[in-house]
């Protein structure tokens, strides 16, 4: 890894570390090619955004994701299907609506 990558991500906004760090997280756990198992990417959902994955097990949105990463598991995430996959599972977690809820408390 780059020292100035280093460097720049410790200068970095909130935002660019949330980004960089989702990069490293992706880079670290796929293959060779720059790929992401379904299976890893699950297993990642579960460990990695446990916290907005809580609670989802009965919505059938989120069943639909779990189906799909457990379907046709020869097809891989690049880094956007990575990043679409983290959106959709935060979109609809209730750790947003907790987020949501704080702001309009202020």
């Amino acid at each position: 890894m780059h020292m100035s990558f280093l460097t720049a991500l410790k200068k970095g906004s909130d935002l660019e570390k949330a980004i960089a760090t989702a990069a490293l997280i992706f880079r670290n756990s796929s293959d060779p090619d720059g790929k992401l198992g379904k299976a890893t990417a699950k297993n990642l959902l579960q460990t990695q955004f446990r916290n907005f994955t809580e609670g989802q097990e009965t919505k059938s949105n989120y069943q639909d994701i779990l189906s799909e990463l457990e379907e046709h598991t020869e097809n891989k995430l690049d880094f956007e299907d990575f990043m679409i996959l983290l959106l959709s599972v935060t979109v609809m977690s209730d750790l947003l609506q907790d987020i949501w809820s704080a702001k309009n408390d202020k």
